[in-house]
């Protein structure tokens, strides 16, 4: 399914499924929101600090679902923005209620631990937008690119025959394999896509395009990491793999190029790096959980469905 785009003064509900942000951070997100032209509600969760002695969650699990219940049954809100990402959002998954997921739609706005989340969004054939979040991007200087592209298209809708064709990170532009795949845009934050692996919260990868990115990973990390995909089968289940950053560690494009070139060439995966999006900036939107067209050798892809019309 799609959604409808938002128009100005449309309520956006802000929840905090995982960690918490910083007091200076929060206390910009409200302004954020009215300078582009929308209305923010903060659920009680985002102001939280802690919960008890964990300090990287932002409340109790009872706390963070309740939040998140109440923006979905809220047919006033609009869309779901998460605050930030960090650790949380995957003790949740068993405790959402799917069925008011189903009953009351929403868009989904997250990245990093959220990704979690929109895992379980698409398992309910619901799309989401991997995006940059208030608190952890776009309260701070120099993402004011970031907010504009996101805010633009929540206002302007996104749909089927859109072409996404974005500058691609120079960096990584040797790590690149011809052709063309069409298939479900899923994946995001690597982390959590491999420990979703074994649950029933998983990424559906056959045929799919599989989006990877994180941040302060080092690289035996990333290598055990893609492994993990690779002996789960998902690295041989999926049609095509887009990159995104890879940030806040070693350089990782000699280890990329070894362990997914090889891959990619035996199945004859189109291969694509240096997307815009993830922990680095820029962090461009990118649609989660809708038929996409990967082309690696135009650097693009095309939306085969709405998301906001």
């Amino acid at each position: 399914m799609s959604f409808k785009a938002l128009p100005a003064g449309a309520l956006i509900g802000v929840v905090a499924p995982a960690g918490p942000a910083r007091p200076e951070a929060l206390a910009g997100v409200q302004a954020l929101y009215a300078g582009h032209g929308y209305r923010a509600r903060l659920y009680p969760g985002c102001h939280a600090t802690r919960h008890g002695e964990l300090d990287y969650l932002a409340g109790a699990e009872t706390l963070r679902l309740a939040d998140l219940h109440a923006a979905i049954a809220d047919d006033g809100v609009a869309a779901i923005h998460c605050l930030r990402g960090g650790y949380g959002t995957m003790r949740l998954l068993d405790g959402v209620d799917t069925a008011l997921v189903r009953a009351h739609p929403k868009l989904l706005i997250g990245y990093s631990d959220i990704t979690a989340l929109q895992a379980l969004w698409c398992r309910e054939g619901l799309p989401s937008l991997h995006a940059p979040m208030p608190a952890s991007d776009l309260v701070k200087p120099g993402r004011e690119a970031d907010a504009e592209a996101l805010f633009t298209l929540l206002r302007d809708g996104q749909r089927a025959g859109d072409m996404l064709a974005p500058a691609l990170d120079p960096a990584l532009a040797s790590l690149r394999l011809p052709g063309r795949a069409e298939g479900l845009l899923i994946g995001g934050n690597l982390s959590l896509v491999a420990a979703l692996l074994g649950t029933a919260y998983a990424w559906p990868a056959a045929g799919a395009i599989l989006f990877l990115e994180d941040i302060n990973e080092e690289l035996y990390r990333v290598d055990r990491l893609l492994a993990q995909l690779r002996l789960a089968g998902v690295l041989d289940a999926v049609a095509g793999i887009v990159l995104g950053s890879f940030t806040e560690a070693a350089a990782p494009l000699p280890l990329l190029r070894e362990l997914l070139l090889p891959l990619g060439r035996r199945r004859g995966l189109p291969l694509l790096a240096g997307w815009p999006a993830g922990h680095s900036t820029p962090n461009r939107p990118l649609p989660m959980g809708l038929r996409v067209l990967l082309d690696a050798d135009a650097g693009t892809l095309t939306l085969r469905q709405d998301l906001l019309r």
